[in-house]
């Protein structure tokens, strides 16, 4: 399934412990529609000793969240439904990502 939220993208959280705080995306997997954001979902994580972590112990990290549970955000800065609509750019056709709440090109 492709997902209508990518890379770099600008999302809200609207439903879970984060609710209500936005963060840029950082990866998308969408076999399991899951997306990893920066600064959302941060859990504790025990890690053993190794090569990159010396020292061990707990470590805080982002953990991926369902894709349902964030929008993209608008040009006005409000979470919005995303639609897809065909564009004819130099005689080739492109998908165009359109915001649903003002209708504008994301």
């Amino acid at each position: 399934m492709k997902l209508k939220i990518k890379k770099g993208d600008t999302v809200a959280v609207i439903s879970g412990n984060d609710r209500g705080k936005t963060g840029r995306v950082l990866e998308v997997d969408a076999k399991k529609m899951r997306i990893l954001i920066e600064g959302i979902s941060i859990r504790k994580k025990h890690s053993r000793p190794s090569a990159a972590n010396q020292q061990g112990g707990i470590v805080s990290m982002e953990m991926p969240i369902h894709y349902s549970n964030v929008q993209l955000i608008d040009s006005d800065g409000k979470p919005t439904r995303v639609s897809i609509k065909q564009a004819d750019k130099a005689s080739a056709k492109s998908a165009v990502r359109i915001a649903r709440t003002n209708g504008k090109e994301i």
